[in-house]
């Protein structure tokens, strides 16, 4: 999370001047969906995904573009290096580096200002979005919600 601020604050000012740039940046479909295993690994893209929503935002009136790719099980090293080898997993799930940047690349090409390069069905991204937008704007009320029955 650190290096990922820094650096997009590293190069922010000169892509702002220029009134052009990308950043691509790569969350994680657990930013949005903890298992028991994942909380740390989680957290850190649940970050991921906000911070990099939040700057999609804070440059739309820019020529900056900012792009988030949220991959699934992908065939990395981080299988290894947490001890979980990439051949006990579900073989079937698991896409190749190649197939997740290519997914993502075309993404871009396709002006998706977020990505899910194994998700066939693209609506319910939109679904899910327009959930979670009416959801914050419910709290936006300034009252407690009636069910907790405060006068």
């Amino acid at each position: 999370m650190t290096s990922l601020t820094r650096l997009t604050h590293a190069v922010l000012p000169a892509f702002v001047k220029a009134n052009d740039g990308l950043i691509i940046n790569i969350a994680s479909v657990l930013g949005i969906h903890a298992l028991p295993v994942s909380a740390v690994y989680s957290g850190t893209k649940g970050f991921v995904i906000n911070f990099t929503r939040g700057l999609q935002e804070e440059l739309a009136s820019t020529g900056v573009r900012v792009q988030l790719v949220n991959p699934a099980t992908t065939a990395t090293e981080i299988w290894d290096n947490s001890g979980i080898p990439l051949s006990a997993l579900n073989q079937e799930a698991v896409m190749t580096t190649e197939n997740m940047v290519d997914a993502a690349l075309s993404g871009l090409d396709n002006g998706e200002k977020v990505t899910w390069p194994s998700v066939a069905d693209a609506t319910l991204w939109d679904r899910y979005d327009e959930a979670r937008s009416a959801l914050f704007a419910a709290t936006q009320t300034g009252k407690p919600a009636p069910r907790y029955n405060i006068a």
